[in-house]
């Protein structure tokens, strides 16, 4: 074995792994476009994006570029009573990307270190513009089943107690609400009663709902379900209807990669806080934002009773809007324009549909999915992960299942010649698996 990789078995600890049996490990030496290449010399074409983020591929000019012109500045300073231009110029670019129809959706951006940490900002500004209304009893949070926000712990209190990796911890998050999963299916006709579930937790506990969140148009992690924009516009309705905020976790449907640049911008149903992370500096280093609309803003500031946190949001991460990645962020906004963005993948999805949907007839599959830039083979039973990753490897692609799910995320930049080993890769293996 190389040395690397057996230093790596012996010293650390992967996610989601069990260190006492053997996982598939790969060593990656460098990466350029959608392409990984290994120590060993193999290359593979990468269908993950890096968990969704590196939407421009590896080592791009313009961001390695922006990086290095930073880096000679300052690559660090504390973001308490100091400030930088990387950091002003992505909030401009957030707040007017996130503007429609000559109105700003929203009027501040928090930074963060990750998506995680993005939500755990998200679910506190909740809570705490409760409290600034004097109104403490609102701080549940809903949200449906089968959501997955993040690992930390606010964030996993919002990730189905029961029917996800974080079960272990019941009852020692703190207790949130949870309805039914959205009945879902891209093409499906809508039905009043698909708030039902929903619409039942609000009218019994909306006295102490601080705010809805929710993955809008797409559950990720939770098993890459697609479901119906009216859901998210009927949320929004209620919300209003009773008192409370909606909270938007757009980490992984954020710049693009549903087709629209947000996802609530093609439902045309605006949160009251939004959080984004992932492909923000296209995977290039970790940051995210929490977005907050005037209302929850005046909200929080209005908070100036003896007592109380005096309007001040209580969050201060020492990495926050750190000027490197910042900086790597504008760059990563300009060259989604740049790139046209839409055209890539509208190409990605009419490719995906031509060639992933003819797995659907293999009798292990349970469905074929594609929204986006995003294509999702469902199996009837969960895949053999120790077997199915180095299958993928030795046909040169970089694929990562888990559960029932083979899906691909792929950057943007992909060719579709490349796109196609991909998809082949999928069929190949599920055909092996007779």
């Amino acid at each position: 074995m190389n040395k690397l990789l057996a230093a790596d078995y012996q010293n650390i600890w992967h996610p989601y792994t069990n260190t006492a049996t053997d996982n598939p490990l790969f060593l990656v030496d460098s990466a350029c476009g959608v392409e990984l290449h290994l120590a060993d010399g193999t290359s593979l074409i990468d269908g993950m994006s890096s968990w969704w983020a590196v939407i421009h591929g590896y080592n791009h000019p313009s961001l390695n570029q922006a990086a290095k012109a930073q880096i000679d500045k300052v690559s660090h300073v504390m973001f308490g009573s100091l400030t930088h231009e990387p950091a002003i110029k992505l909030a401009e670019q957030l707040l007017s990307l996130t503007s429609s129809h000559a109105k700003q959706d929203f009027a501040r951006v928090f930074f963060s270190d990750s998506g995680s940490v993005s939500v755990e900002v998200a679910i506190k500004m909740a809570i705490q513009y409760w409290f600034a209304q004097d109104r403490p009893k609102k701080h549940q949070l809903l949200t449906v089943r089968h959501g997955y926000h993040g690992d930390t712990f606010a964030a996993m209190s919002v990730t189905d107690p029961e029917n996800s990796m974080h079960s272990m911890f019941q009852g020692i998050l703190a207790e949130q609400l949870f309805a039914e999963i959205p009945v879902y299916g891209d093409d499906i006709a809508w039905r009043p009663e698909y708030m039902d579930s929903i619409k039942a937790q609000i009218e019994q506990h909306h006295q102490s709902i601080a705010a809805i969140i929710i993955e809008p148009l797409v559950q990720g992690a939770g098993g890459m379900k697609f479901y119906h924009a009216e859901y998210l516009r009927q949320l929004r309705q209620l919300c209003n209807q009773y008192e409370l905020l909606l909270i938007f976790d757009e980490i992984a449907t954020g710049f693009g990669r549903t087709g629209s640049l947000f996802a609530y911008q093609a439902a045309q149903a605006t949160p009251d806080i939004l959080c984004l992370g992932k492909a923000l500096t296209g995977g290039y280093m970790t940051l995210a934002a929490t977005l907050a609309n005037q209302k929850v803003v005046a909200g929080i500031h209005a908070d100036s009773q003896e007592g109380k946190a005096g309007g001040v949001l209580m969050h201060g991460p020492t990495f926050m809007a750190n000027p490197l990645a910042c900086a790597v962020a504008n760059a990563s906004l300009e060259l989604l324009q740049v790139n046209n963005w839409q055209r890539q993948v509208a190409a990605i999805e009419e490719q995906l549909k031509q060639q992933l949907t003819p797995i659907q007839a293999h009798k292990q599959v349970h469905e074929v999915r594609v929204k986006g830039a995003i294509g999702v083979v469902e199996m009837k039973q969960p895949v053999d992960f120790n077997w199915i990753v180095p299958k993928f490897v030795e046909l040169g692609v970089w694929i990562r299942p888990f559960g029932k799910l083979i899906y691909i995320m792929p950057p943007y930049i992909i060719k579709p010649e490349q796109l196609t080993k991909l998809t082949q890769a999928i069929a190949q293996v599920i055909s092996e698996m007779d």
